[in-house]
Formats: structure tokens, sequence, C-alpha cells
């Protein structure tokens, strides 16, 4: 774990009151197998929609998730598709490749005030998710890409809708995430903002922009391992500093 501009300091959690987690690759680990399933069923949604070869779609499908927030919202706003049907297509995949992960449930279950999931997926992808982990009865909802009337992150619009709808104060709030691009309108916003990139990032991840930012201003923390993160958090809270 390190912040990005000096020497470790978890002071500034000590008011916070709302904890938001993305979903994907942040409640859990970016080389499990679950994201590159999800990729591949988008690609071949790209394919039978444009009728274009595996790699000319996987070029489309990447160009629209860049400039678009993501595929869905390319493909609705350059080929009028209905959501519906995407969306269920897309996260008709096998979660048995998750564990249940015990100590960030147990972490996540101690954080002090109200803790949300934001994710561009759907709410029935994300409790299926956070089913398996073991961690669904520690949030108090979740904000899926049809709560926010099909707008993805990073447009303020989303972070907007998620604020307004739960009453969320933004400098009393810390997002977590896996795309440093995300977390630019929270730290605008006044929000705490932590980069999670376990290992396997490189392997999930193949396009080099999606792994830029890092180094931005607007990354306060940095960590490769988001349960000992919290753990972290909430020793120092406690008057406990681990080594």
């Amino acid at each position: 774990m390190i912040k990005q501009n000096g020497r470790l300091d978890f002071s500034s959690f000590d008011e916070i009151d709302t904890w938001i987690f993305d979903l994907d690759n942040t409640l859990y680990p970016a080389h499990s197998d679950l994201f590159p399933q999800i990729n591949q069923k988008i690609n071949a949604y790209v394919q039978m929609l444009t009728g274009k070869p595996q790699e000319e779609a996987r070029l489309i499908q990447k160009e629209y998730y860049k400039t678009y927030g993501t595929t869905l919202r390319g493909l609705m706003m350059e080929h009028d598709i209905m959501p519906d049907e995407f969306l269920e297509f897309v996260h008709d995949i096998d979660h048995s490749c998750l564990d249940p992960d015990p100590q960030l449930g147990d972490a996540i279950r101690q954080l002090p005030g109200r803790r949300f999931i934001l994710t561009n997926g759907t709410r029935k992808h994300a409790e299926a998710v956070a089913g398996v982990l073991g961690i669904t009865e520690h949030f108090e909802d979740i904000f899926g890409i049809v709560e926010a009337d099909l707008v993805p992150k990073p447009a303020q619009e989303n972070y907007d809708k998620f604020i307004k709808k739960y009453g969320v104060d933004p400098t009393s709030a810390v997002m977590f995430e896996d795309l440093a691009r995300n977390l630019q309108v929270p730290h605008q916003l006044g929000m705490r903002t932590v980069l999670v990139v376990p290992q396997g990032t490189r392997e999930v991840f193949r396009e080099n922009w999606e792994l830029e930012g890092a180094a931005a201003p607007h990354v306060e923390f940095i960590t490769d391992h988001l349960g000992e993160f919290l753990s972290h958090i909430l020793s120092v809270k406690a008057g406990r500093h681990p080594s």
C-alpha cells in the first residue's frame, strides 16, 4: 500500500462515514476468470450486432469503452441498441471461479458508517458476485448502471445521481476503484480516493490507457490488496499500528 504523494497517512479516513466500492476487479481479484468472461461476452455481442470478425469487433468494443465509459453506452449512441438484451447477455456468466473472501467481508462489516457498491454493471451481476464473496449483507445498497439511467462512470452525472439518491456528503466519503480515470470526479467532489491494482491487472487489462493515471494527483492511495488495506485503516482507527 502506498500513498501517491508523501508518506502513508491514514488520518484522512478519520471522518469517513460513507464507503463506496466499485465492483469488477475491485471487490474481487483481477486475476480471477470472471471479468474475462464478461469481456468475451461483450465481444461476442459486438460481433453479432456488427457482423465483424472477432478482432475487428474487439477494436470497436475497446474504442466504445474508452470513449463512452462502457461498450454499452457506445452501442446505444452509435447503434441505438436497447440495453436490456445486452446486459442480460453479457452478465450470463459462471461465477463459480470466485471464492468467498472472509477477510474482506470482515473488514467491510467493521467500517463505520454506510457502505455501497457503485458499478457500471447491473444490480443482478453485483448481487451474484457479492453473494459468492460472502459480503452482500455488509452493504446498504447497490447502485448499478440501470439505477444511473445507463450513464456510466466516469461521467459526473453518474456520481451526481448516486449522491442525490443516497444523500451522500462527498467530503466524508471514500471511493475505491480499479480505474484511475473513474476517481477523477470523486476527487473533485471532495472524496478520498483509493486505486485498487491487485496482481493480475496487466493480464486482465490489455489496453495501456486503462493502466494510466496511477500517479495523478486525484489518486490519493494505491493498494494491491483491498482486504488488507481496509484492515489497516481499522487498525489505525483503533489505535493499533501494525508494521
